[in-house]
């Protein structure tokens, strides 16, 4: 499927698989898409920096290829391997046999054959839907190396393999980089991309995210889970909840057929979107209520 022409269809076919954003993002988007740059996404965790490359690459109908990014994370890792256990039973092979050019066997052994691709290698590679999508994910996680090493690759959308060569994109695939801002990327790396902060959505956008994310929970449920939640990000919490959490939350509470909140309904399942211990204990007893009060509160009608 070729890319959309336009903002609004960027926005359609986001929509189509259930990623609900507004006019700036599917702006930086579709500039992505049309130039052929990467997009460097921060924010939070869970506001959904991972799921527009999965709903991208969904839409488009393209691959997607994703690269977990990690502390200690190399290039080895995320370009390429070789397959050394293959490699040893072909070089007893070939001694077994005897004669064996030298010369032909190292050639033999350092060839596609024997290459294991990782993702950012993979992405290089031509495919017949397209170039596909490619997600590195959490790239704060990883250290200035790697980031050095992302440069080529970002820049020219090749990577080098010494015993091979360089290999380049035919056609340079879309990528996406997310970060949850941990730490800051260099800005060496950021020029190279189109950058957007996904921010958390005001509470007529979650809304929207919602229905489209679990379209069973009645309307009332919705919003008085929603209210909790945006009201919930008000207070000093070690980690406030994404709107992950806020789907999370309303398919626990549908599956125990909640109706409506309340105190003792947000107690026994607070784990669905809080994390940590210590913002849960916060939110026992009364706290709950207060802020349950207040979230309803903000649903009457002025």
């Amino acid at each position: 499927m070729t890319p959309p022409d336009s903002i609004d269809a960027v926005r359609t076919m986001l929509g189509t698989q259930g990623y609900v954003c507004g006019r700036a993002l599917a702006t930086v988007v579709f500039l992505s898409l049309k130039l052929g740059r990467p997009l460097f996404l921060e924010g939070e965790a869970g506001v959904g920096k991972t799921e527009i490359a999965k709903a991208l690459a969904s839409g488009l109908n393209r691959r997607l290829i994703r690269l977990q990014c990690y502390e200690g994370l190399d290039a080895s890792s995320a370009v390429y391997e070789w397959n050394f256990p293959a490699q040893m039973v072909a070089i007893r092979t070939a001694e077994a046999a005897g004669g064996a050019d030298r010369d032909a066997l190292q050639s033999e052994l350092f060839s596609d054959e024997y290459l294991i691709e990782r993702p950012l290698l993979q992405a290089m590679r031509p495919d017949e839907n397209g170039a596909p999508v490619m997600l590195i994910d959490e790239l704060d996680r990883t250290d200035e190396p790697f980031e050095a090493f992302l440069l080529e690759a970002l820049s020219d959308f090749q990577v080098t393999i010494p015993e091979l060569g360089t290999v380049k994109a035919t056609e340079p695939p879309i990528v996406i980089v997310t970060s949850n801002r941990t730490r800051e990327v260099h800005d060496a790396l950021k020029r190279r991309c189109l950058y957007h902060w996904v921010d958390y959505p005001d509470f007529d956008r979650e809304i929207e995210i919602l229905h489209a994310r679990a379209p069973e929970a009645a309307e009332a449920l919705s919003r008085e889970v929603v209210a909790f939640v945006q009201h919930l990000r008000t207070e000093d919490l070690f980690k406030k909840p994404g709107v992950a959490e806020t789907i999370d939350w309303a398919k626990c509470l549908l599956a125990l057929d909640v109706i409506n909140l309340s105190p003792e309904v947000i107690g026994d399942t607070l784990g669905a979107i809080l994390k940590y211990q210590d913002d849960i204990q916060k939110l026992q007893g009364s706290e709950a209520k207060r802020i349950l009060d207040q979230a309803k509160a903000s649903l009457e009608p002025a």
